[in-house]
């Protein structure tokens, strides 16, 4: 097998593309980790509406048991019945 030498140009090409290359393997290994961050946030996000959401309902049906039917005008503190 015969062995030719490379140009000092193509050796500099050669590991230009391979710093690249880690460079572009970091960001995405980056990028993934931060994907995973904002998965687990949204999945807390998403735990703590479905709390609230509960919340809501729990105190609309106590509102509703205690008041009847109607609305609740916040500003005034003031229940209206139908």
């Amino acid at each position: 097998m015969e062995t030719k030498v490379l140009t000092q140009e193509e050796i500099t090409q050669l590991k230009k593309i391979q710093q690249d290359k880690i460079s572009f393997i970091e960001k995405f290994g980056v990028l993934e980790v931060q994907i995973r961050e904002l998965e687990l946030i949204r999945h807390q996000l998403n735990s703590n509406f479905i709390e609230l959401k509960k919340t809501e309902e729990t105190l609309a049906k106590s509102l509703q048991q205690k008041y009847g039917e109607g609305s609740i005008n916040l500003e005034k503190g003031e229940f209206i019945g139908d």
